[in-house]
């Protein structure tokens, strides 16, 4: 049997646990390490936004369609709220996932420079939606777009003390 390049392809991403109460964690290493195929250890620290919980955050490198394997492994657990990325390679686009406990889980596939790419049948079924009654326009766009999980997820995302900062470094 040959392995083609497609099934040796292997992205990076990264994941985000925003809140997750102490119980949870030995549990969220467990799973994202089982879907990962190696052990991992979460430098957690306190989610100043959510008093008892705890935050993290872990760079990671595997298959594409990975992200989407962390996100069945973690989705539904109510109490904790992440999001997750993954790179495009040649043979796949980018993702993104986004979870809450209130919203569920959002996901969105992503171009080269990380912008969210909308599928044109998805496009229209909001104009239809919109064009119904039901709803908004805007609020369709918003929705398709992940903003009611970036709002939530907001307050989350802000590093509190001790929390680690990344420094980016301009490229000339």
């Amino acid at each position: 049997m040959t392995t083609t390049a497609a099934t040796r392809a292997t992205t990076r991403g990264v994941l985000y646990v925003h809140s997750a109460p102490s119980a949870l964690c030995p549990h969220v290493e467990w799973a994202v390490g089982g879907v990962l195929g190696a052990p991992v250890s979460l430098d957690w620290t306190p989610q100043p936004a959510h008093a008892g919980t705890y935050r993290a955050e872990l760079s990671w490198t595997g298959s594409p369609g990975s992200a989407a394997a962390v996100t069945s492994a973690l989705r539904g657990w109510k109490h904790l709220r992440y999001e997750i990325t993954e790179e495009p390679t040649p043979a796949s686009e980018g993702q993104r996932y986004s979870y809450t406990p209130d919203l569920g889980v959002f996901h969105a596939v992503t171009g080269l420079h990380g912008d969210i790419m909308i599928p044109e049948d998805r496009i229209k079924a909001a104009v239809v939606k919109a064009a119904m009654g039901d709803t908004t326009l805007l609020v369709e766009v918003d929705r398709l777009l992940g903003k009611p999980w970036d709002d939530e997820l907001e307050t989350f995302r802000h590093a509190g003390e001790g929390a680690p900062v990344r420094w980016l470094h301009q490229v000339v």
